[in-house]
């Protein structure tokens, strides 16, 4: 078996193949273009029996990746880290240059046989991403106008606007506001483009949220049987989680998001401390979920409550919280995996 390492960049991609006792056997360079994945395969036909490996086939190396998979071949994915760590502990200089990148992630692939095998991606989680990365995006973007214009609106008016500032009160203040300097008539004129853009962000966050919900009543999730959990959220959360059957168990999951401690232990002293790390826009949503469950009555609440009455702190009943939440979470989302890819029943007669 021969394992082929792909290094990907915007423009080219660069291939190693090792054999399987990890020497180089051939490599070669090709533009990223519409000829890339022909040219890498009819150079990997000289080996029948083979199988891809390529960096960050959720992430750059994504569209060569699908590529592969619709033309029949096996692919890998490799962690960026993955290969990192393969270049700095391996035998040499340890120099940073594409082909030794496509040689530790083809080195990674056969050194890990537990790596996560590409498949064409399904078209929900890859639509409902787009969705949720959207709704992100016109977030932020609402909030760096919002701060503009409350900084305009500190200049205009006397102890400036109130926090959270709503769209009918900027237009209220600024319809109040006599300038008396040309910079502050300067000030509201750019108020005014300030509230426009506030405007158009809200109705594509509401157009986006239509989307959202409009694609979940095609598409149901059992995510919306869950208390706390809205179409915006459902989307995030199915839209981050991508395939969730690459989760083997809900610890394994919860991992992923950075709800799972980390052990911190050392000798005879067992320590944990919170994760920072995992899919930060999943925790968020968890985070979010959680808030709303305790916030009223229900099991959720319950569940933080009896917690507390255990001697768990505030912050430790919350994260209990949030553990039992991703086990709900991953049981909703691969039921409805297994709702949309049904196992074949074996034949009876």
């Amino acid at each position: 078996m021969i394992i082929i390492g792909i290094d990907p960049h915007k423009h080219t991609y660069t291939a190693v193949a090792v054999d399987q006792r990890e020497q180089p056997v051939g490599q070669r360079t090709v533009l990223a273009g519409p000829q890339a994945t022909a040219g890498l395969l009819a150079w990997a036909d000289r080996w029948p029996q083979r199988r891809w490996a390529v960096e960050s086939a959720r992430g750059l190396g994504y569209h060569l990746a699908q590529q592969l998979v619709v033309a029949g071949e096996q692919v890998i994915d490799v962690h960026a880290k993955l290969a990192t760590r393969v270049r700095l502990l391996d035998r040499g200089h340890g120099r940073k240059t594409d082909q030794a990148d496509a040689r530790s992630v083809a080195l990674v692939a056969l050194r890990t046989p537990a790596l996560t095998l590409v498949g064409v991606e399904d078209d929900l989680p890859a639509v409902v991403r787009l969705l949720a990365d959207r709704r992100d995006e016109l977030n932020q973007e609402r909030r760096r106008v919002t701060n503009r214009l409350h900084r305009l609106l500190r200049d205009l008016v006397a102890g400036g606007a109130p926090t959270p500032l709503r769209v009918d009160t900027a237009a209220r203040l600024l319809r109040r506001t006599r300038p008396t300097t040309a910079a502050d008539q300067q000030r509201k004129a750019l108020a005014h483009e300030l509230l426009a853009d506030l405007r158009r962000l809200d109705r594509q966050l509401a157009a986006n949220r239509a989307r959202c919900q409009e694609l979940l009543a095609v598409r149901p999730s059992r995510l919306l049987d869950v208390f706390g959990i809205s179409a915006v959220l459902a989307v995030k959360l199915i839209g981050h989680s991508g395939d969730i059957t690459r989760f083997h168990s809900p610890d394994h999951y919860a991992s992923y998001t950075g709800t799972a401690p980390v052990d911190t232990s050392s000798g005879a002293n067992l320590r944990q401390r919170v994760n920072r790390g995992g899919n930060r826009a999943l925790n968020t949503a968890i985070h979010l979920v959680a808030r709303t469950q305790i916030s009223r009555p229900g099991p959720g609440r319950a569940y933080y409550d009896r917690k507390l009455a255990e001697g768990k702190t505030p912050n430790q009943a919350f994260r209990a919280l949030k553990r039992q939440v991703v086990k709900v979470i991953y049981r909703a989302l691969l039921a409805d995996h297994h709702t949309r890819h049904p196992q074949p029943q074996p034949a009876t007669g």
